[in-house]
């Protein structure tokens, strides 16, 4: 490795390590304030709550033992929902993909069905498949499905026509243009559309527990929110950003892993 090579690589961690602390630093300043405009009468904590209020919530959840069902009950529906949704977007992009005329037609549907709130589908699916688990996670399927589609399949699309051109002329076929490719290229792109289908799939998750669920952080944002408990609403929330993001950096070491598997980190 040149010397130069090598105090580029430390830039880079020094960078890296810069931006992480800066992270962590405008956290705590926030949470500062929070807590801060709390304490000095600046806000009311019954409404806003506080740092500290929610850590006790929290705390009491956990000595409860109702901390855990709830937060197993919503990720565990979650990820049943965003892997199911993510496997039959991806499937229904590739057979688009391999079926032009099938896309043609298809497409002003999928911007109806990307357009449409799913909430509306809450009580319609509740009579299908039950008020149960099984609703909550349809809904996460039906949110994060239909853009993963549209998605993957604009990824798919748009690949260099150049190279398209040039496997039609060595005379590779749909199926072997798609594989050494479309595929190939298109794997930022599905990196992107898993990404989205995280955030897509908590919000499927929560919608539906607005709705049926007895159990979960949805339920609790909901029960507390009714009889005004709202340090357990704030708290939900705080354990949902944590939840939600460990689910999007587990995709993001995701795609590093498959960058340096293909060298392209």
């Amino acid at each position: 490795m040149s010397a130069e090579h090598e105090l580029y690589l430390k830039r880079l961690k020094r960078q890296a390590a810069l931006k992480r602390a800066a992270q962590i630093i405008l956290l705590a300043l926030l949470l500062g304030a929070w807590e801060g405009a709390v304490r000095l009468g600046m806000a009311d904590a019954f409404i806003v709550s506080s740092p500290a209020r929610v850590v006790r919530t929290i705390a009491s959840l956990y000595s409860s033992h109702d901390l855990f069902p709830h937060i197993f009950a919503t990720f565990l529906e979650t990820v049943a929902g965003f892997v199911s949704g993510t496997a039959i977007g991806v499937a229904a992009a590739v057979l688009l993909w391999f079926c032009p005329f099938a896309e043609r037609v298809l497409d002003p549907y999928l911007v109806v069905l990307n357009a449409l709130p799913k909430i509306a589908l809450g009580p319609i699916l509740i009579v299908w498949v039950g008020a149960g688990a099984s609703a909550i996670i349809v809904m996460a399927l039906l949110v994060s499905t239909v853009v993963t589609v549209m998605t993957v399949l604009a990824g798919f699309i748009e690949t260099d026509p150049a190279k398209l051109k040039l496997m039609a002329t060595l005379g590779a076929n749909r199926l072997q243009t798609f594989m050494k490719v479309v595929l190939p290229g298109s794997v930022p792109t599905l990196m992107s559309a898993l990404k989205i289908s995280v955030g897509m799939s908590w919000v499927g998750v929560i919608v539906g527990e607005y709705l049926v669920s007895k159990r979960g952080l949805g339920y609790l944002i909901v029960y507390g929110g009714q009889v005004f408990k709202l340090d357990l609403v704030m708290a939900s929330i705080v354990i949902l950003c944590a939840l939600a993001a460990i689910m999007y950096y587990a995709v993001a070491w995701l795609e590093k892993a498959i960058d340096k598997r293909f060298g392209r980190g």
